[in-house]
């Protein structure tokens, strides 16, 4: 099973990849639903999260209030670390879990899971490759502003919570550049799938990994 992870910054347009990915053929999953599963409620996770935080991070409805929980920790760098000693290893643990299932079911089949902060908890190891999506950080603030109804200052603030994009391109093994339109951000996944495939039937060093996958363009099998 060729595993690769997919990650960028803050409104990059990550899961908008991820769906492109999906529809050309790979089985994929996403981080932020292994995430929720670890905070979810009477959890082990949301109990030290909570004891950690205190109640003022949880909804009406007992649930994690994420949007609270951020604004803490967007500003507060030992708050943010404190978080990620928490949850980090419980969400591994349930990705490991899904991605096992996965080659049971799928063996063959290209993998890809969206990995928020895959080059900042030092993930890419078990990974035949790793896709970051790209926008400059002046996009990533513009759309930030837009979709998160913050102002200019708060959402820069947010970025530089993270490893800078710029970084992050350094360390990929592929990238698809998100600033233009959606059209040209589907051909780009397109020909990206298919590199995927290609380059995962020389990849060795995956721990997770089987036979390799079938690609657009192959010949029929028996053929």
């Amino acid at each position: 099973m060729p595993l690769y992870g997919l990650t960028g910054g803050i409104a990059t347009g990550k899961s908008f990849v991820l769906r492109l990915l999906e529809q050309e053929g790979a089985r994929v999953f996403d981080a932020d639903t292994w995430a929720r599963e670890a905070v979810k409620p009477g959890s082990a996770g949301l109990r030290e999260v909570v004891a950690r935080f205190g109640t003022e991070i949880l909804a009406d409805d007992h649930t994690l209030d994420r949007e609270a929980l951020a604004a803490i920790v967007f500003h507060d760098s030992g708050a943010r670390r404190d978080l990620e000693q928490i949850l980090h290893p419980r969400i591994a643990a349930i990705g490991v879990g899904a991605l096992r299932a996965a080659r049971l079911a799928e063996p063959a089949r290209v993998v890809v899971a969206e990995i928020p902060l895959l080059f900042e908890v030092d993930r890419d190891w078990a990974l035949d490759g790793t896709i970051l999506v790209y926008t400059p950080p002046a996009v990533q603030i513009e759309r930030m502003v837009a979709r998160d109804e913050i102002d200019e200052a708060e959402a820069r603030a947010r970025l530089a919570a993270q490893l800078p994009i710029e970084a992050k391109r350094d360390l990929a093994d592929f990238l698809i550049d998100n600033s233009g339109d959606r059209a040209a951000t589907a051909r780009a996944v397109a020909t990206l799938y298919r590199q995927l495939c290609r380059a995962a039937r020389d990849a060795t060093h995956n721990p997770l990994a089987g036979p390799p996958p079938r690609c657009p363009g192959d010949p029929p099998e028996g053929g």
